[in-house]
């Protein structure tokens, strides 16, 4: 009778839970002691609950060692030393999905049931139950089967577990959560709890198998009503479903909004703990507290005025169908220079603050198509112009981590106002460095991708032939996650033909934490510059680098001063090709409410523009045509060729994965002062990858210290070599920190929200 009704439970869960990619922790891939090895490992016992990490000598792993290139083959997994007491377990495994392919789990022996199971990026979740006769001490207790994609095996797969033992615990009650979305309390503690230790856990489910079909009547129920989640007095299967739903997500804790990833939202939307709704709400409270009241940032030019209808729709279509995507319900936010149904794009011009085009940038139109909500328009320096991210409609945008600096350009609103937490990930635009200097300002990772990867089609343009756009985020795994949606192929931009065939289906398959063993990364010794602090940075993330196994090759790049002594093509094309974007997207609109059809009519207004640019507006209206102008001709044709052939031969001749950089010279010094040096032009001059990555921060005395990143350049589209080196660098360096000044807003709800795990 026990099985049968174990056997519904199980395909309770299963059903129930929608969406079941989406777990996901990140945690370094670690080799994995032989069998015959003891280790030493945390193994913590929390009321009914043991913790074993990876490599417990309590979870035995067995399989190949040393498995065939496209073979598959299985791993078991088994119990010793407290099999007997255990009633439910959570089992985590985390894989290389560079070396392996998950395929599938199965129980090892009819003692267990697999409730559920969750694929995530490099990593799989499995909650079970034992519903036969106790486990004996070293039984096996799963099967998981993968297929190799290179010569690897055993060793390079991990098991961590949480067992739930049947011993009941103590019943405490908690307070209401002061963050984000709380979880309910009733008489006995938080919604689920059962062994009284504040938090939704697998030990909770196992006591609450012990208590499956009781009704209120029974004198065990003051131990299970906390757990009855549909009210209706009875612990039936929807109570057991909905709580090892939560269990799979990890959604016993209340939501955190601050430094808050793509996969703690879409693990928390799954358990039904939050909603897109919600967090479109907490963001709109931050942006309402910092951006124009408190410290005043000026990140963001406008608010999406339908950004919380929208979020009910994904919710309610999450709730139908399911989620689209990783970034289902994910609040985005754009730079103000990419087209935007129902939203201006003003390039931060008061010329432009009228402008509302008919289509979105293909970028735009790709993350709505994801599911993901344009929550808001960020500032930028005026027309991209500078790096220090001032404009006549955003005004000066201020450095969350020093108020008294700027936050660097020209995409630094999207980068302070990611910095600040007002969103999850950003759009920035990149010609000589506009990605890539607010994250190093701003603490964050940025990516400027290699020409053709992405679309330019619907954004401002500065200089096409440099110009590219591209995600800012505050972790690695969040670019990879908002690359998968946003690259591809557009017929309206012709340089994205050279992406076909040429990109994984996945950059998350390339987060490995050990991704730089084995690395050669190329420090290019002529760019580290003069300033002593960030020089010093640079050569610890050297050294950490070295210490994560990389090899370090210090290079010389052939003609270098040559390559850096070009000029950018910004003072060019920006003219004619500004006039095109005027001819596409604002002259031919019907009812279009700008006033302006050109360069040259922006310029005679005198004063619908930022003052201090008019002067530089004149001199790149004076441009004439290009294609016969020897200055242009002779920097387009030889310039690409030159960078190109150097670098690539830098690192052919040196077998390097990378070459590495501070991507800034110098921290900024003022609201205006931008000494970022030239380091970043070699991405643009040459149309390779980079990626901009958390180093550390420039202790400045008695003002407060400001965020400094390392660059890594790769060959053209080769991102996810870029996205494994970095990804493994901030796993073993973790100096993502949040700034002081927009901290997180408490605020104790009066009557905490029901939880209602998602159906």
């Amino acid at each position: 009778m026990k099985n049968s009704l174990m056997k519904k439970f199980c395909a309770a869960v299963v059903t129930t839970t929608l969406f079941t990619s989406l777990v996901f922790i990140a945690a370094p891939t670690r080799t994995y002691a032989q069998q015959d090895e003891t280790v030493a490992v945390n193994e913590q016992e929390t009321e009914n609950i043991i913790t074993l990490a990876a490599g417990s000598p309590v979870l035995g792993i067995s399989g190949p060692v040393l498995a065939k290139i496209g073979e598959q083959f299985q791993v078991n997994v088994s119990l010793s030393s407290y099999a007997s007491d255990v009633k439910a377990g959570k089992y985590t495994i985390e894989y290389n999905s560079a070396l392996f392919d998950y395929v599938s789990s199965s129980p090892a022996t009819d003692k267990t049931q697999i409730l559920s199971e969750n694929k995530g990026i490099s990593q799989v979740t499995i909650v079970t139950a034992v519903t036969g006769s106790a486990l004996a001490d070293g039984e096996q207790v799963l099967h998981l089967s993968f297929i190799a994609k290179a010569r690897a095996g055993v060793n390079n797969i991990t098991v961590s577990a949480e067992l739930g033992l049947g011993d009941e615990g103590t019943t405490s009650t908690t307070q209401a959560s002061t963050h984000g979305v709380a979880v309910t309390a009733n008489e006995t503690g938080v919604k689920g709890d059962l062994n009284g230790n504040n938090v939704v856990d697998i030990g909770d489910l196992a006591l609450l198998i012990g208590y499956f079909g009781i009704d209120s009547s029974s004198v065990d129920w003051v131990k299970a009503v906390a757990a009855d989640f549909d009210g209706n007095g009875i612990i039936e299967i929807s109570d057991l479903a909905a709580l090892g739903k939560l269990i799979v997500f990890d959604a016993g804790k209340p939501f955190e909004v601050m430094e808050t990833s793509v996969m703690d939202i879409q693990n928390a939307m799954e358990a039904g703990t939050l909603s897109a709704v919600d967090l479109v709400n907490m963001y709109l409270d931050r942006i309402a507290a910092y951006d124009s009241t408190g410290p005043t940032l000026k990140s963001i030019i406008s608010v999406n005025p339908e950004a919380l209808t929208i979020a009910a729709e994904l919710d309610q279509e999450r709730k139908t169908k399911g989620p689209r995507s990783l970034l289902h319900g994910v609040p985005i936010i754009v730079k103000d220079n990419y087209n935007t149904i129902g939203m201006a794009t003003t390039a931060g011009c008061t010329c432009l603050k009228d402008n509302f085009t008919t289509s979105d940038a293909f970028m735009v139109q790709k993350l709505k198509d994801a599911g993901a909500i344009i929550l808001a328009k960020s500032n930028l320096h005026e027309f991209a112009f500078g790096l220090s991210t001032i404009s006549s409609l955003g005004g000066q945008t201020l450095n969350p981590y020093d108020l008294t600096k700027n936050p660097g350009g020209s995409s630094g609103g999207t980068g302070a106002a990611l910095a600040a937490n007002f969103g999850v990930i950003g759009l920035g635009t990149d010609t000589g460095g506009s990605i890539r200097v607010p994250s190093s300002y701003n603490n964050l990772v940025g990516l400027r991708p290699t020409i053709g990867l992405t679309s330019r089609e619907g954004i401002i343009p500065l200089a096409l032939s440099q110009d590219v756009g591209g995600p800012i985020a505050r972790t690695v795994t969040d670019i990879a996650i908002s690359m998968d949606v946003m690259k591809g192929y557009d017929p309206e931009d012709a340089a994205t033909l050279y992406s076909v065939g040429r990109t994984p289906s996945t950059y998350t398959a390339f987060l490995d934490a050990d991704g730089l063993k084995g690395a050669r990364i190329g420090v290019i010794d002529a760019l580290l510059g003069t300033n002593a602090k960030v020089k010093g940075l640079t050569e610890q993330a050297i050294a950490d680098m070295e210490a994560a196994g990389a090899t370090i090759v210090h290079v010389e790049v052939p003609n270098l001063t040559k390559i850096l002594g070009y000029s950018s093509l910004s003072g060019f094309e920006f003219k004619s090709q500004l006039n095109e974007y005027f001819e596409k997207y604002i002259n031919n609109v019907p009812g279009t409410l700008v006033p302006y059809r050109s360069l040259g009519d922006i310029i005679a207004s005198e004063t619908d523009m930022l003052g201090s640019q008019l002067s530089s507006y004149k001199t790149r209206n004076a441009i004439g045509d290009l294609s016969t102008n020897t200055d242009y001709m002779d920097i387009i044709v030889n310039r690409p060729k030159i960078t190109q052939t150097s670098l690539l031969k830098t690192m052919t001749d040196n077998d390097l994965d990378a070459l590495l950089y501070p991507s800034t010279a110098n921290p900024p010094t003022s609201l205006s002062s931008t000494n970022a040096g030239s380091a970043n032009r070699l991405s643009p001059f040459s149309g390779f990858p980079a990626i901009s990555v958390p180093a550390g921060f420039v202790d400045n005395g008695e003002q407060p210290k400001l965020p400094q990143n390392i660059e890594l350049l790769g060959r053209p589209f080769d991102e996810q070599t870029l996205i494994k080196l970095a990804y493994s660098f901030e796993q073993h360096t973790h100096h993502r920190e949040a700034p002081s000044t927009t901290p997180a807003l408490v605020e104790v709800p009066q009557t905490p929200p029901a939880l209602v795990p998602a159906a």
